[in-house]
């Protein structure tokens, strides 16, 4: 998978005439994420986006990024420019399970063995539901992001894949400027856009990282210099 180009890879697929109509499964973890990868496949793929994301475990947030996510869903399909609908569905909401899978692993820093837990846990869901619904593919918008692992993830997803008997798309679609063009897409489209994955771990992480950034900040103000320090979305 390291020595794949599976950005140039998917390219070569999105120009193959075959391709033109095939039933794309994507899962979403929220609209932001999801802004650019549509813009990106829906004139090839009829896709239905899966919202499947038991990590977030906060029912208020999960319940507000679904909405926005199908907020979005609607907007683009209510644009007249030749490509595909797209379709939406909800996965089951089930934080409990996902706290189960993570046991052990609380204290894990982002980009370790918890978020590799997380990411089979959401593929291999997407997968078996891929699989029951005949798609031809399966796919996520998780690699949009510079904070997660491509790499695992397409790996995760093709082994989930296996299991399944469905095909899965490797992807990274931060590549090309994919992550740029999401913020950029977020903010043509007013979507709500959260600084953390979703899960409570990554909340306490990046409320931590404000904290130190605060007192980075008046530390400055004290000695006479100014702090700046950039931020970065999930």
């Amino acid at each position: 998978m390291n020595a794949v180009n599976v950005s140039a890879e998917m390219d070569k697929l999105l120009e193959k005439p075959e391709t033109k109509g095939k039933r794309l499964l994507l899962h979403s973890c929220c609209a932001p994420c999801s802004s650019y990868v549509l813009m990106y496949l829906r004139k090839v793929f009829r896709i239905t986006v899966f919202y499947y994301n038991p990590n977030i475990t906060e029912e208020a947030e999960y319940v507000k990024r679904a909405r926005e996510e199908k907020r979005f869903i609607d907007t683009l399909n209510a644009l007249d420019d030749g490509a595909f609908p797209i379709d939406y569905k909800d996965g089951k909401y089930e934080p409990d399970l996902f706290l189960r899978e993570v046991r052990g692993y609380e204290d894990c820093p982002e980009r370790g063995e918890r978020c590799g837990i997380c990411f089979r846990l959401r593929l291999g869901e997407t997968a078996a539901e891929a699989a029951k619904g005949g798609f031809d593919y399966f796919a996520t918008t998780l690699t949009l992001s510079p904070l997660k692992d491509a790499t695992l993830i397409n790996r995760i997803g093709q082994e989930e894949g296996e299991k399944a008997g469905c095909t899965y798309l490797p992807s990274d679609f931060k590549k090309k400027g994919g992550y740029l063009k999401s913020i950029e897409l977020s903010k043509e489209y007013g979507l709500y856009r959260q600084d953390y994955c979703g899960c409570a771990f990554s909340k306490a992480e990046r409320e931590r990282q404000k904290e130190l950034r605060k007192e980075e900040e008046n530390n400055g103000k004290i000695t006479g210099f100014t702090v700046k320090r950039g931020g970065r979305g999930f």
